[in-house]
């Protein structure tokens, strides 16, 4: 019912009275029945998220651009939905003629009692993801354009890979002298930005940013940043940047090949970078950390 057993909870509650902490974390998806039977464990005054309503408020704070925020938007309401709760159940409203009111019409036709506001709820949450799928499917189309515009070009098209806050936006930097937002946390970029960069032996190529992968990445978010990662699996070279100074270097870079597995980028020629070798204590052997 908890995921987890009643003596686990009861050490949470515990702990949560020693520290006077308001949230609860859960490093796992929780179903919506997991989640309502710990808030009735909990208390109301606890606030229980799990690893994918954390990820997607770190996503809903860095959404910028227009395709940014309706991708998260979406990934927001697909995670909702089958979380609403029946606590609106007790606000039925009349949609229709009330029954047994003076000079009220009864027999075949008159409506009882109207919607519930879980259901006006539902209703209304459907409409919106509908909306957002279809402005995003507009975003998708664009995006399919300019990459067709590309390819005619024969410009090579280079994506930056990894997980995220592995140091891809500085690389980009580096690389191209471009300015774009680089910071030392969590999914700092969302939306893929492209840069033209000059090769050492005078070609040139289109290199994008994309974002950061993590693991177990959730199905929601897949879904609505497909415009975003169908600019990974159009590429013609993946460079695959890794934080080898990273204690969970090797287990972020087999995420990283799990997810463009997923998103059938996997047959893409990839070079895979070492970021921070230089912090290693024996910087010769850094690519062992990758093959043990």
């Amino acid at each position: 019912e908890t995921l987890i057993g009643g003596g686990k909870v009861e050490e949470i509650r515990i702990l949560l009275d020693e520290t006077g902490a308001k949230t609860c974390i859960f490093d796992t998806e929780l179903n919506p029945r997991h989640q309502r039977e710990l808030e009735n464990k909990l208390g109301d005054n606890i606030k229980i998220l799990d690893r994918t309503a954390l990820i997607l408020d770190i996503f809903a704070q860095h959404a910028k651009t227009r395709e940014g925020i309706l991708q998260v938007e979406l990934a927001q309401y697909e995670y909702r939905l089958p979380r609403l709760t029946r606590a609106w159940t007790h606000l039925a409203r009349q949609a229709g003629g009330a029954s047994g009111r003076s000079g009220s019409a009864g027999g075949v036709g008159l409506r009882g009692p109207g919607e519930t506001q879980l259901e006006v709820d539902r209703r209304e949450i459907n409409a919106r993801i509908s909306f957002l799928k279809k402005e995003l499917e507009k975003v998708r189309e664009h995006r399919q354009r300019h990459r067709v515009q590309r390819k005619r070009s024969r410009i090579p098209i280079v994506s930056l890979v990894g997980y995220t806050n592995a140091g891809k936006s500085t690389l980009l930097n580096q690389i191209s002298g471009a300015d774009i937002y680089a910071a030392d946390q969590l999914f700092a970029t969302l939306d893929p930005t492209t840069r033209r960069v000059k090769l050492p032996g005078g070609e040139q190529a289109l290199m994008t940013d994309t974002v950061g992968f993590i693991q177990k990445l959730p199905t929601q978010l897949v879904a609505a940043f497909r415009a975003t990662l169908e600019e990974i699996s159009e590429s013609d070279l993946l460079v695959h940047v890794v934080d080898i100074n990273h204690p969970n270097a090797l287990a972020q870079w087999k995420s990283v090949q799990d997810t463009l597995t997923a998103i059938g980028a996997d047959h893409i020629p990839m070079i895979t970078a070492l970021n921070k070798v230089d912090l290693l204590p024996d910087p010769d052997n850094a690519v062992d950390i990758l093959s043990d």
